[in-house]
Parts: C-alpha cells; sequence; structure tokens
C-alpha cells in the first residue's frame, strides 16, 4: 500500500505495519490508522505518522531513555483496549514537543503499543510525572527533529 506524506514523501507500507488507535492521538481523535516510522538520521526519535493525513506526523521516543524509572499505572479498562496476552510485546512511546528552543516530552499522556496485535492507546496518567520533561537528543536527531517540525 502506498501513502503519501508532507514529511517523508511517498511510502510503500504494508497493511501489517499499520497500527489501529481505536480513540486517534490527543488533538488528532479522527485519525486511527498509523504507521511507525524510524528516524533516518538516528534512532533517539521515530514517528507516528497518519495514514490518512499526508501533513499529520508526530515524534516520538520511548520515555525510558530519558526518565529510567519511568512507569506506567492506568487502570484495568483501559489496558482491555489493548487485548494483551502475556506473550504480547508492549511498548511506551511519548510525543515529543518544542518548547521553545528546548525539545520535551510528555510523560503525562503515553502512548501504549501492542505491537503484537498492532494496537495503540494514548492514555492520560493522573500520576505526578510531568506533562513536559526536556530531553537531549543527539545533534542529529535535533537537528532533523527541530527541521521538520518547523516545516
Amino acid at each position: 500500500m502506498q501513502i503519501e506524506t508532507t514529511r517523508f514523501g511517498q511510502l510503500q507500507i504494508d497493511h501489517s505495519d499499520i497500527l489501529l488507535m481505536p480513540h486517534g492521538l490527543i488533538g488528532f481523535e479522527s485519525s486511527r490508522h498509523w504507521v511507525l516510522l524510524s528516524n533516518p538520521a538516528g534512532e533517539d526519535v521515530a514517528w507516528l505518522q497518519s495514514v490518512a493525513q499526508a501533513s499529520v506526523a508526530v515524534p516520538v521516543v520511548s520515555p525510558r531513555r530519558y526518565a529510567p524509572d519511568y512507569r506506567v499505572q492506568i487502570p484495568q479498562r483501559e489496558l482491555s483496549l489493548l487485548h494483551l496476552r502475556n506473550e504480547d510485546q508492549m511498548f511506551v512511546l511519548t510525543v515529543v514537543s518544542k518548547n521553545g528552543q528546548t525539545l520535551t516530552t510528555n510523560l503525562k499522556s503515553p502512548i501504549l503499543l501492542n505491537a503484537s496485535r498492532q494496537l495503540a492507546v494514548q492514555v492520560v496518567c493522573s500520576d505526578d510525572r510531568p506533562m513536559s520533561l526536556p530531553i537531549g537528543l543527539t545533534t542529529t536527531a535535533a537537528t532533523v527533529l527541530k527541521t521538520r517540525q518547523a516545516a
């Protein structure tokens, strides 16, 4: 399947690579189909690209890279959307934003990904985690991210 993207041009993706997000992302609730793309400039950042909206791509990181003790505590009803089994691979991602000249990641609203079933949900945590944790990216990844966010 081919999709058009503003940031990455035309992409060839397999149907099996499409993530279903039943509730979309905060601010993009109508976009329910996404693909997770690696960053050509390095592995610090990946991108969630909307399949339906060419101009919507959201940078994401593994929060444990910047907050090693990070743990997500959410109600069981929200986890049930992921249809988790013991053998499923579960990942946690957080959205990267630019706050002035600083890059931050949002620990309050992580994205939980069941990679085995290609299902994901963004949840809002009620703990005392920061919404904007400053992060340090490799120089190359930060430059590409800042450039692409400005586009």
